[in-house]
């Protein structure tokens, strides 16, 4: 979950670098904050002013040997929770980056 998560955000980073046209900071960070994150790792995903990447998450179950089919096979979803459910609102967070100002 962990490298998947690393590889979701390096790929968001490069797309956001590619559609910038530009390697700055401020510019890939506002590109990053305008692009959506929709991977194999974050469906509807979106980074907020804060920097937080914001996505649905899963309630997942491990599964017994013999109910996995197939290689990696080890989890069953029981539940999505939406990210808006899932993550505090940017505003509820008190941080100084919620307003663009400080970007």
């Amino acid at each position: 979950m962990a490298h998947a998560g690393v590889y979701s955000a390096a790929l968001h980073y490069l797309r956001a670098v590619q559609a910038a046209n530009s390697d700055d900071g401020k510019k890939v960070a506002a590109k990053m904050r305008e692009l959506p994150v929709e991977d194999f790792f974050a469906k509807k995903g979106e980074v907020q002013a804060n920097g937080r990447m914001v996505h649905d998450v899963y309630l997942v179950q491990v599964k017994r040997p013999e109910e996995s089919l197939y290689p990696w096979d080890y989890y069953r979803i029981l539940r999505t929770i939406p990210g808006n459910i899932a993550f505090q609102p940017v505003a509820e967070t008190g941080c100084p980056l919620e307003t663009n100002e400080a970007n």
